[in-house]
C-alpha cells in the first residue's frame, strides 16, 4: 500500500479538523494520508509525552498506527487510553494482520476502533472519520486551552499571510501582517529551518515538521502541510509542553480517580501557596492475588470498587475537597489542605476501618486489608519529600536522601529493569560450624541500576509491591537463581541453594504449582533446595503457610523459617508447620554477644528448634565472639560477613575450594 497516494473518499472530515497520528515506522506517510483526505495533522514517531501532544493538538481522534511495532504500540496505548476515555474522544488503532490477536488488549488499554492491514488510505481515512463521529457523539469534553489555535495560512499567488488571532496576539501582530515582519520574528537558524522544511513538501510528500523555539510561546513543533490543488500552506503549531494543567482534568480511567502526575502538582502547588497538606497513602494487599485467581477484569473491577470506598470516607473525613489519586498499581493518595494532626489520625482510622470491610470479586468475599501511612507536610517541604515521608512509612523501608532515590521513584523503574535484565542474583555462603566448610548459599537479589548503583532486596521488593509486580519481581529472582544454580561448575554440585518466597507469595493461587515448574525447567534438583520464608509471611496466614510447606517438602523441597525472631516469634505455631530449617535473625544473632538476657533468649530459641528436630541456621554472623557463643549453644550453620559477603558463582567455587 502507498500511502502517499490518496484515493477518492466518499467523505471529508470538518475543515482542517486536527488529527492526532503516532506511527513509529510510518509517521510521513500516515501523516500525508491524512493530510490528503482533508485533516489537519499533529504527527508523532516516538511515544513521549504522548497524553500531553494529543491533549494539546486539540483534536478528537487519536491514531496510533502499531503495524510493525506491536509492543510499542500496546505501551502508548495504555498511555493515551485514560486521557481518551475522560476527554471523551475517539483512539483508532491499526496493526498488521498477524496482530489481530492482540486487539483485545488494544481494546482493555481503552481504544474505541481499530483497522487490520492492508488497508487502503480511502479505508484508513474512512476509519479516521468515523472515529471521528464516535466522538462527536460522545460529547467532546476536550480540555480547555489557553486561548485558540496557535497557526497560520500562506497564499503563495497571493503572497498573502493569515494568522489565528490567538498566534496574532501573541506574537503582537495584524492577523494578517506582511511576510516580512512575520519573519522577523524567527531568528536566522529558524527561518533556515523552515525553508528547509517547506522545500521538504512536495506532491509524494505534503506535510513535514519541524521544532524551535518561537518567542513569546516557547519551544513549538510546525505541521506544515501544502493543499495539493490550491498550493497553499498551512501550519498547526503544537506547543511542547503547554497543555495547561491538562493532567489535572484528566482523570484515571479505571477507578475514577485522579492520575498520579495530576496529584503531585496539585500538592506542589497548594505547599508553593504555604498550605499546610495532610496525604494518606494506602496501598492494597493481596490485589495481584486476585489478578491471579480471577483475571485481570475481576481485578479492575476490584480497584474501581477500591476507589469509590477511598473517596467515599475522603469526603466524610476530610470534607468535598480532598484529592483522591491512584498513583500506581494498587496504591492510592488523598490528600486533603484543610486538615491538622488530629484531623489526619482520625481520617486514618477511618480508612483503615473501611479497608477492613471485605470486597465482594466474583460473587466471593474477599478480605484484602490494606497498609495505610499519613503524613502531615512541614514548613518549606514539597511535593516530592511529602510522598518520600508517606511512602517510606507505608513500607517501612527509610531511604535517607543522601543513599538514594524514593521507593515511589524506583517502582517507576522496576517494570523496565526487569525486561532488561538488570536484576541480579548474588549468592552468600551458608557454612557448617562444626567443620568450617561451605555446604549451601542462599540466592539474593541486587539491582544494579543505572543512576543509583546497588540496590539491596529490601528496598527492591518495597519498590515491587509499591508498583503492584511484587509477584513478578518474586517469580524473576526465583527463575534467575535456579537457573545460575543449575550451572554452577562441579565445585558446587553438593551445595544446597536456598531461595526466597515473599509473604505476597504464600497466598497466591498456583503458586507452588508455578514454583515447581520453574525448578524443573531450570534443572536444578529439588533434592538439594530450601525454600525460605519470612515469619511475617507465615503469620500472615497460618493456613496458607502450612499448606504451601507441606506441598513443597512432599515434591521433595525442603523448607526453612526466615528472619526468626523479627516478628511475632511465636513458639507454639513451630510444632504445626512442616520445617526443616529454622533461621535466627541477624539482630539476634549479634546480640548473643551483649548482655545475659540477649545470649539466655538465644539459647531458648535454639533448644526449641533442636527439640522439634529443627537445623538452626544463624543469619548475619559478623565476629568471631558471635560464632564462638553461637557454636556453644549448639547452632549447627551460619551465613555472614565472616565468612563472606554474597558473591557471583565463580567467586563462591574459590571459596569452597578454599575451606
Amino acid at each position: 500500500m502507498n500511502l502517499a497516494t490518496p484515493e477518492p473518499e466518499t467523505e471529508a472530515p470538518p475543515a482542517q479538523a486536527p488529527v492526532f497520528v503516532l506511527s513509529f515506522r510510518q509517521r510521513d506517510e500516515m501523516a500525508a494520508a491524512a493530510a490528503g483526505a482533508g485533516w489537519g495533522v499533529v504527527a508523532a514517531r516516538r511515544a513521549e509525552g504522548v497524553e500531553r501532544r494529543f491533549l494539546a493538538s486539540g483534536a478528537q481522534v487519536a491514531v496510533i498506527d502499531a503495524r510493525g511495532a506491536l509492543s510499542e504500540g500496546l505501551m502508548a496505548a495504555r498511555a493515551l487510553g485514560g486521557v481518551v476515555e475522560a476527554s471523551r474522544a475517539a483512539l483508532l488503532i491499526l496493526v498488521s494482520q498477524s496482530d489481530t490477536l492482540h486487539l483485545r488488549e488494544f481494546h482493555d488499554a481503552g481504544a474505541t476502533h481499530f483497522l487490520s492491514s492492508p488497508a487502503s488510505v480511502a479505508t484508513i481515512a474512512q476509519a479516521m472519520r468515523f472515529a471521528q463521529r464516535h466522538a462527536e457523539r460522545l460529547g467532546r469534553q476536550g480540555v480547555e486551552t489557553k486561548g485558540e489555535a496557535l497557526g497560520w495560512r500562506y497564499d503563495s499567488a497571493l503572497r498573502s499571510l493569515q494568522l489565528t488571532p490567538d498566534l496574532a496576539a501573541q506574537l503582537e501582530l495584524p492577523e494578517a501582517p506582511a511576510l516580512r515582519p512575520a519573519l522577523a520574528r524567527l531568528d536566522g537558524a529558524d527561518r533556515k529551518l523552515m525553508r528547509a522544511a517547506v522545500r521538504r513538501l512536495s506532491e509524494e510528500r505534503p506535510t513535514t515538521a519541524f521544532a524551535h523555539d518561537l518567542p513569546g510561546i516557547g519551544r513549538v513543533v510546525q505541521h506544515l502541510q501544502r493543499d495539493p490543488v490550491t498550493g497553499r500552506l498551512s501550519a498547526l503549531i503544537e506547543r511542547l509542553g503547554a497543555a495547561p494543567d491538562a493532567e489535572a482534568v484528566v482523570h484515571d480511567a479505571l477507578t475514577g480517580a485522579r492520575d498520579g502526575p495530576s496529584a503531585r502538582r496539585w500538592l506542589g502547588g497548594r505547599l508553593e501557596e504555604g498550605v499546610q497538606v495532610g496525604a494518606v497513602l494506602i496501598g492494597l494487599l493481596g490485589f495481584e492475588t486476585v489478578n491471579t485467581a480471577y483475571g485481570r477484569e475481576a481485578g479492575d473491577r476490584l480497584l474501581r470498587a477500591a476507589s469509590r470506598r477511598i473517596a467515599d470516607i475522603a469526603r466524610e473525613a476530610l470534607g468535598r475537597t480532598a484529592v483522591v489519586a491512584r498513583m500506581s498499581g494498587s496504591e492510592f493518595l488523598v490528600a486533603s489542605d484543610g486538615c491538622d494532626a488530629e484531623g489526619l489520625a482520625r481520617a486514618e482510622a477511618a480508612f483503615e476501618e473501611a479497608m477492613a470491610r471485605p470486597f465482594v470479586v466474583e460473587g466471593d468475599l474477599l478480605p484484602l486489608g490494606a497498609r495505610i501511612a499519613t503524613a502531615l507536610s512541614n514548613a518549606g517541604e514539597g511535593a516530592t519529600g511529602l510522598l518520600r515521608r508517606a511512602s517510606e512509612a507505608l513500607f517501612d523501608v527509610p531511604i535517607p536522601e543522601a543513599e538514594g532515590p524514593s521507593v515511589a521513584i524506583l517502582a517507576a523503574d522496576l517494570r523496565r529493569a526487569i525486561d532488561r535484565d538488570e536484576i541480579e542474583v548474588v549468592f552468600q555462603p551458608q557454612v557448617a560450624i562444626a567443620t568450617g566448610a561451605i555446604v549451601g548459599a542462599e540466592a539474593l537479589a541486587r539491582w544494579r541500576h543505572r543512576d543509583y548503583g546497588e540496590i539491596g532486596p529490601e528496598t527492591l521488593f518495597a519498590a515491587a509491591d509499591h508498583a503492584g509486580i511484587a509477584g513478578a519481581l518474586s517469580d524473576h529472582v526465583q527463575s534467575v537463581a535456579l537457573s545460575t544454580a543449575a550451572s554452577w561448575p562441579a565445585a558446587l554440585i553438593k551445595l544446597r541453594l536456598s531461595i526466597n518466597v515473599t509473604a505476597a507469595d504464600v497466598g497466591r493461587t498456583n503458586f507452588v504449582d508455578g514454583l515447581l515448574g520453574r525448578i524443573d525447567a531450570s534443572g536444578f534438583p529439588r533434592a538439594r533446595l530450601t525454600v525460605e520464608v519470612t515469619e511475617s509471611g507465615i503469620m500472615k496466614d497460618l493456613g496458607d503457610a502450612a499448606r504451601l510447606l507441606a506441598e513443597l517438602r512432599t515434591a521433595g523441597c525442603r523448607v526453612a523459617i526466615d528472619d526468626f525472631g523479627t516478628g511475632y516469634s511465636s513458639l507454639a505455631y513451630l510444632k504445626a508447620l512442616p520445617l526443616d530449617y529454622l533461621k535466627i535473625d541477624k539482630r539476634l544473632s549479634q546480640d548473643i554477644a551483649g548482655s545475659v538476657r540477649d545470649r539466655v533468649v538465644v539459647r531458648g530459641v535454639i533448644d526449641m528448634a533442636r527439640s522439634l528436630g529443627l537445623a538452626v541456621v544463624a543469619e548475619g554472623v559478623e565476629t568471631e565472639a558471635q560464632l564462638d557463643l553461637l557454636a556453644k549453644e549448639g547452632c549447627q550453620y551460619f551465613q555472614g560477613y565472616l565468612c563472606s559477603e554474597p558473591v557471583d558463582g565463580m567467586t563462591l567455587a574459590r571459596l569452597v575450594a578454599t575451606r
